[in-house]
């Protein structure tokens, strides 16, 4: 049973729900009904191609994840917001061309969105309720089994374009999104229907580790991302010396896509760059104790896999950085440490440089 709308004007509701999360700091909102079917057909298949890897989280909640009215029963409209986050002045290219510099996503940077979105969308939903005098609500963000970018495309917010990455054509892809599920049957923006890619192909030849088998397909067994924060073992030795310098995620296919021209950069402090983390040397990184990695990455989206795979990724680096004096010593320091995964990539990192 859905909410009755305190208001004579559903869509003056929501041109105001607008505005206010747009005094929130989002800058867009929409409004999507929760007819997910399609994008349900297209998630069974991705699983049955296995190309979730290990992430079993992705196939453990059966349809809840492509009918929000299963995840939260009474949901019949979904608010979905987005936020800007690319750092003013950065130079992404620059860090990635400097073997001797750690790449990380720019999305990690600065503090854990999560929190920073879902703060914000705490405070909608209250001012929401107030203006109706009731209704239901619930926020997400990136934490719950929510098709995030299908809501946002039925929401009017962009295509998901064959990078599997949403896109809107006046803000690219440098943006979090963001959800609220609410029983408010506020009118629905008409969904997006067609996507702007055209022939462009430059995210899929672009990828390190040609994780796209083909165009709107992303295999994350392969992705620089899922190998880097999601997978927690060995990464496989085939892939490594592809990496790069890339420790924390990988941005590649957003750096070269045509319409991030018109990315905007973010307004908000949280996602300034903290600790130099927008350009460190991989041998400092390298070197921190784990008291250092704690204290460095508190409130930080890094801080989830933990010290020993922030060190098996730095090894990697390491491996595929020049061989100056630093790199070298940096890797000798860690020869015997006590984790056998960073023993392992250490071990590998010095027999890349022996063979060079």
């Amino acid at each position: 049973m859905t909410t009755t709308i305190a208001s004579d004007n559903p869509a003056a509701l929501a041109k105001r729900i607008r505005g206010w999360a747009r005094e929130l700091g989002f800058q867009q909102l929409g409004i999507s009904d929760v007819d997910l079917a399609e994008h349900e057909g297209y998630l069974q298949k991705w699983l049955d191609a296995g190309y979730h890897g290990s992430m079993d989280f992705m196939a453990a909640h059966g349809t809840r994840r492509s009918r929000p009215e299963e995840l939260v029963p009474g949901t019949c409209r979904v608010l979905s917001v987005r936020m800007d986050y690319l750092p003013p002045g950065d130079d992404p290219a620059a860090t990635l061309d400097d073997g001797e510099r750690a790449y990380i996503a720019r999305y990690a940077l600065g503090r854990d969105y999560h929190k920073v979105l879902r703060r914000r969308l705490a405070r909608l939903a209250r001012r929401i309720e107030a203006e109706t005098g009731g209704g239901r609500y619930r926020a997400f963000v990136d934490s719950a089994p929510v098709l995030e970018r299908a809501i946002a495309e039925r929401a009017g917010l962009g295509w998901i374009a064959k990078n599997t990455m949403l896109i809107n054509e006046q803000a690219g892809s440098w943006f979090f999104l963001g959800e609220i599920y609410t029983d408010l049957p506020l009118p629905a923006d008409p969904p997006r229907t067609q996507k702007h890619c055209g022939s462009c192909r430059a995210c899929l030849d672009i990828c390190p580790t040609d994780a796209f088998p083909g165009p709107f397909e992303l295999d994350a067994r392969r992705c620089i991302s899922y190998l880097t924060i999601e997978h927690k073992g060995s990464i496989d030795e085939a892939l490594r010396p592809l990496m790069g310098n890339r420790v924390f995620g990988c941005d590649d296919c957003q750096l070269v896509c045509p319409w991030n021209k018109f990315a905007e950069a973010t307004a908000e402090d949280d996602f300034r760059p903290r600790h130099g983390l927008d350009a460190p040397a991989l041998a400092e990184l390298f070197a921190w104790d784990e008291a250092t990695f704690l204290e460095r990455t508190a409130g930080s989206p890094i801080r989830r896999i933990g010290y020993e795979r922030w060190l098996r990724n730095l090894a990697v680096g390491l491996g595929n950085a020049p061989g100056t004096a630093a790199v070298l010593a940096a890797l000798e320091a860690r020869r015997e440490h006590p984790s056998a995964l960073v023993r392992e990539h250490v071990a590998w990192a010095l027999r890349q440089h022996g063979a060079r």
